[in-house]
């Protein structure tokens, strides 16, 4: 019986590992997702000045 409190407390640190890689995955994400959003609103001032110019 010694034993099944350090299976419950593998599988719950296995779990919480896996909540941690998820969030820092997800926190990475998001930030890939904001910087083409912020590339292509930048992109799309860049060519509505030059059209802005002729």
């Amino acid at each position: 019986m010694g034993s099944k409190p350090d299976i419950i407390r593998a599988i719950v640190l296995i779990f919480a590992v896996g909540l941690v890689i998820t969030g820092f995955t997800s926190i990475q994400a998001s930030e890939d997702t904001r910087d083409n959003r912020e590339a292509s609103v930048v992109d799309y001032g860049f060519v509505a000045s030059q059209d802005l110019k002729r």
